[in-house]
């Protein structure tokens, strides 16, 4: 039985490698090296110019000082470590559409990861419910980032409920080097969502004020409207609490739209309060096209 397990496990992870490779291949690897990449040059010494050049290195201040031209010499790139902390509470298991949001969160890491290593980067993982559940410190390589996928794909957490405050204070207490942090959640948070809310920003506000935090929204369309199908019974999968809603009265699918309109504005403003960059994504839509704007809107915003 066990055998037959790890081949499944093993067949799932590979089938993941696959797909994400292709996706990086093809779109996302020029991308990602734009957008994180520059920020591990150091300067070194000026030079003068040769034919070849980059003409965008430059320093004109030099370059003007001095009649002739002189570009600016910067030593290799720094590896940069990625840190993926990833929600994996029972609210995740959630999909009405061909994949949950814990799919879409593991593929997204994937992406991320592979990504990575494409580059020469180290990977790290944070898998979290109500608390840290598993943390592998970032490593480089092929081997490494199978075992992060495969955490990401088949992890079973002892809790089941969310506390994204915990998360961040645990990435604060184990990653001392500057870091991408990508928090990939639903961000369904527990008790009154506005008090959630409140208490989440200055973490997040500290996290992104030690690391370089990008905050990804998994959500799926059935969590923001209500089919008309009669009597349904919802159910909080972190909390088990039940409510039976008749959903052929207008008025219920109306009120649950609209809530669910209000706390996804209220996150979205929370979270750029924090100074976080926020990607949103839901389990009925390709998150590819997503993915590619958010990296080039943040290309955009660093030339």
């Amino acid at each position: 039985m066990d055998t037959h397990i790890s081949s499944e496990i093993l067949n799932k992870v590979r089938q993941v490698e696959i797909k994400t490779n292709r996706l990086v291949d093809e779109t996302l690897a020029g991308h990602y090296h734009s957008v994180f990449k520059g920020r591990g040059m150091d300067f070194d010494e000026v030079r003068e110019y040769v034919p070849g050049d980059d003409v965008r290195t430059i320093d004109w201040n030099v370059t003007a000082r001095t009649g002739r031209t002189y570009v600016k010499k910067f030593t290799e790139e720094r590896e940069l470590t990625i840190m993926l902390i990833i929600d994996v509470s029972a609210s995740g298991e959630f999909g009405s559409d061909s994949q949950s949001k814990r799919e879409i969160m593991a593929e997204l890491g994937s992406v991320i990861a592979f990504s990575a290593v494409r580059n020469s980067d180290k990977v790290g993982l944070i898998l979290f419910t109500d608390e840290a559940e598993l943390y592998i410190p970032p490593k480089k390589g092929r081997t490494h980032i199978l075992r992060v996928i495969r955490e990401i794909l088949f992890f079973q957490p002892e809790g089941t409920r969310t506390d994204i405050a915990a998360a961040m204070d645990f990435v604060n207490q184990v990653i001392r080097r500057r870091a991408v942090a990508f928090l990939i959640s639903d961000f369904c948070l527990p008790g009154d969502f506005e008090d959630s809310l409140q208490g989440l920003r200055p973490k997040l506000q500290i996290t992104n004020r030690r690391h370089d935090l990008v905050a990804v929204s998994v959500n799926d369309p059935r969590e923001r409207e209500l089919p008309d199908i009669g009597l349904l019974t919802i159910e909080d999968s972190e909390t088990g609490e039940q409510v039976e809603l008749d959903t052929t009265l207008p008025e219920i699918r109306d009120g649950f739209a609209r809530l669910a309109d209000e706390r996804r504005k209220e996150l979205r403003r929370s979270i750029r309060s924090a100074g976080v960059d926020l990607l949103e994504l839901s389990t009925d839509k390709n998150y590819l096209p997503g993915l590619l704007n958010f990296f080039s809107s943040r290309e955009r915003r660093r030339h």
